[in-house]
C-alpha cells in the first residue's frame, strides 16, 4: 500500500489560504482539517502539517470563530 500523501495536499493549500489574505480563517481551517479526516484517519505526517499551519496563526487573528475551531482541531489531534 503506498503512503497517504494527503498531508501534502495539506501543505500546498494552506500556502494558499495564507497567499489569499496573508491570514488562515476558521473556515479555511476547518477545510484543511477536511482534507485530513477524509479517509478516515489523521496520520502522523497530517497532523505534523496541521500543528504547523497553527503555530502560523498570529493571536491578533484569533476571534471567537477560530478560537472554537482550534478547540475542535486541537481535540481532533489528541485523540488521533
Amino acid at each position: 500500500m503506498s503512503e497517504n500523501r494527503d498531508y501534502l495536499e495539506l501543505s500546498f493549500r494552506s500556502i494558499q489560504c495564507f497567499t489569499d489574505d496573508g491570514k488562515l480563517d476558521e473556515k479555511e481551517l476547518g477545510e484543511l482539517v477536511r482534507i485530513a479526516e477524509r479517509d478516515g484517519v489523521i496520520d502522523e505526517n497530517e497532523i505534523r502539517v496541521l500543528r504547523n499551519i497553527i503555530s502560523r496563526i498570529k493571536p491578533e487573528e484569533i476571534d471567537d470563530a477560530m478560537k472554537h475551531r482550534l478547540s475542535e482541531v486541537e481535540r481532533k489531534l489528541a485523540n488521533a
